[in-house]
């Protein structure tokens, strides 16, 4: 079943020809990442689709099924200002939701009995006492608590959640997505990755989560230069299929560049074509001239700009507490940073992350214990909020401010038109005003401004959002071979998988563990702990059970079994210490990538010996 179709779509801004009659499908179960360089229109596309923006062309055509429910998250949601929080979710037509907002409604004025009876009676007409919960238990996902907060007092990001839960409550069956993953912690990404994969849901989406693509679609489309290819598949399979496309390409221009070359000579030798023969090939050599001249020019950021050196003394906390009233974000905390640490911090949302980074930086004063930073020390601080520049401000006035010339290494320079260019900034681009930019590339801009200063110690809270995939594999690159300290918070686990050496852990309370290990890492060590957790509640319950049991009906085993069963208990409790004493190890730092495997695997040996014994133990339980 067909649930978009698009026919000949172009849209233009003044020159910048962002599609050009362009042909889309999206049939039923598909799920659809869209993927472009940051400009080259994919929120604009989004827009058109979802027809907030008109498309350009006479025979343009954007057909969407009328019987299918589609959910459009865009990146600047739209609310009435007015509304609080469970207003504005419940400003919904659907039945359900409708029902529920009555029965919220009549919960207000209790002593209004028909009203109350009329909103519980259609509740149970429509059987919506379900999705009564399922709004509480999204918003609640989503980290949404105070629902009579006005969505005027919410910030950008809470908008954004709070238009996520929105779309999700309202149950569409067509989900057109800008950049979902954006103001989200790494839990609320793994719960909305999980939901998205729901075999009946059909999804077009704008991402650059590379575990989402890898993970949730099955056809990856890129826009590139203004026209779409597609390949079938996850994110693997179009890194595969894009290189085999650029390399036929890249055969074809030079075929095409050899032949010119050969058809040039013969229109120069030639005398004006007389024949009809002679004017087809006149026609089809300047059709080739222009295959020839509109060939690529494949941008790529250059980073190469020279780092101070860093001294004996890096960065040292030592006890540091932070508190805001009742909450305490950081409690008795002590590090102290050596050359080349790639360190991710991960923990929910308001937990205290970008507090520690501005503690750090001396942003912020500690309540107790003391920051110790080194002589050479030299920070780079790229924040969630990003830079805040004049509108009115040209591209290159945004860098001139702050240097007309920058070193690199081995002694060269750069001026500031150059090192623009190196990020992508055309010298025509560098004229444009800084209201022009897109989300993606003001993030590249000030991502520039950081750099060009010459750090040795990086701080970046979320430098992921906005940025297309291009710019976070130069930038990987860039941070794996960085000499300086790094520290990174981020929601893309991929870049944290790639980059990070260890984690710092925010449990909560002010705890703050660290974890040596990637993320990956840590979210299979953290589901081993719930699991080992439920074996333990599971295993307490059963041994309840059988006392209980074994002492209503008296013993039924046999002297030797009894043994036997005390002999496993105590077998099982010497397993029990050595596994702790082998995940102990995990947490301790330096350590190699051979003794972590020697570990994992010493470690699931001595599991498989623990479900042994308790599996005895549990069949002697039985007899009992």
């Amino acid at each position: 079943m067909n649930f978009l179709n698009l026919e000949n779509v172009s849209k233009t801004y003044g020159e910048k020809v962002l599609f050009d009659k362009i042909d889309l499908q999206v049939n039923k179960g598909q799920k659809i990442a869209l993927v472009a360089k940051n400009g080259s229109g994919k929120s604009t596309l989004l827009r058109v689709i979802a027809g907030e923006e008109a498309p350009e062309g006479e025979t343009a055509k954007i057909l969407l099924r009328k019987d299918v429910k589609i959910g459009f998250l865009n990146q600047d949601p739209d609310f009435y200002e007015g509304h609080n929080v469970l207003e504005a979710v419940l400003d919904s037509d659907n039945p359900l939701i409708q029902a529920a907002k009555g029965y919220e409604e009549a919960m207000l004025f209790p002593e209004k009995v028909e009203q109350m009876q009329k909103a519980a009676a259609k509740m149970d007409d429509l059987k919506a006492w379900d999705m009564d919960a399922r709004i509480k238990e999204v918003l609640y996902k989503l980290n949404i608590t105070d629902f009579n907060q006005l969505v005027r007092n919410l910030s950008g990001g809470q908008k954004k959640r709070l238009a996520l839960a929105k779309m999700v409550i309202d149950e569409p069956e067509f989900l057109i997505l800008d950049e979902p993953t954006n103001h989200l912690d790494i839990d609320m990404i793994e719960w909305l990755e999980e939901y998205l994969q729901q075999p009946n849901l059909t999804l077009f989406m704008v991402t650059h989560d590379r575990y989402f693509l890898e993970r949730v679609c099955n056809q990856i489309i890129e826009l590139d230069y203004g026209r779409l290819y597609r390949y079938s598949g996850n994110y693997s399979d179009f890194l595969e299929k894009k290189a085999a496309r650029l390399e036929n390409e890249s055969t074809e221009l030079e075929k095409n560049q050899k032949l010119y070359k050969k058809e040039l000579d013969w229109v120069n030798r030639s005398p004006q074509a007389r024949t009809t023969k002679a004017k087809s090939r006149v026609d089809a050599f300047f059709d080739l001239k222009d295959k020839v001249s509109n060939k690529r020019t494949e941008g790529e950021i250059q980073i190469d700009i020279k780092g101070q050196r860093l001294g004996k003394k890096i960065l040292e906390l030592h006890n540091i507490s932070k508190r805001y009233g009742e909450n305490v974000l950081i409690d008795g905390f002590s590090y102290k940073f050596k050359k080349k640490e790639r360190v991710g911090i991960v923990g929910p949302n308001g937990v205290g992350k970008t507090t520690f980074l501005k503690v750090l930086t001396k942003d912020i004063r500690t309540d107790s214990g003391k920051v110790v930073i080194g002589d050479n020390t030299a920070f780079g601080y790229y924040t969630q909020a990003g830079i805040q520049l004049q509108d009115d401000k040209r591209v290159i006035d945004v860098v001139q401010d702050i240097a007309e010339y920058i070193p690199l290494e081995k002694g060269q320079k750069l001026t500031a038109p150059q090192l623009l260019e190196r990020f992508l900034f055309s010298r025509k681009q560098q004229q444009v005003y800084v209201s022009q930019l897109s989300g993606g590339e003001r993030r590249r801009l000030f991502l520039l401004t950081i750099l060009m200063r010459n750090p040795n110690f990086l701080i970046l809270d979320e430098p992921t959002n906005d940025l297309d995939i291009m710019t976070l594999n130069v930038l990987e690159d860039f941070l794996m071979e960085f000499p300086g300290c790094l520290i990174i918070v981020t929601h893309d686990r991929y870049f944290m998988d790639k980059i990070v050496d260890h984690l710092f852990v925010f449990e909560g309370n002010g705890q703050i563990k660290d974890f040596n290990g990637d993320y990956t890492m840590y979210r299979a060590y953290q589901k081993e702990q719930e699991q080992e957790k439920r074996r333990e509640e599971k295993k307490k319950e059963q041994q309840s059970s059988t006392k209980e049991q074994a002492s209503s009906d008296g013993p039924k085993l046999t002297y030797e079994q009894r043994k036997q069963m005390n002999r496993l208990e105590k077998e099982i409790s010497k397993l029990e210490e050595k596994k702790q004493q082998i995940t102990d190890q995990f947490n301790q730092t330096g350590l190699d990538p051979k003794r972590i495997e020697d570990l994992s695997k010493e470690l699931a040996e001595v599991k498989e010996k623990i479900e042994e014994k308790e599996l005895e133990w549990m069949e002697l339980a039985e007899l009992a």
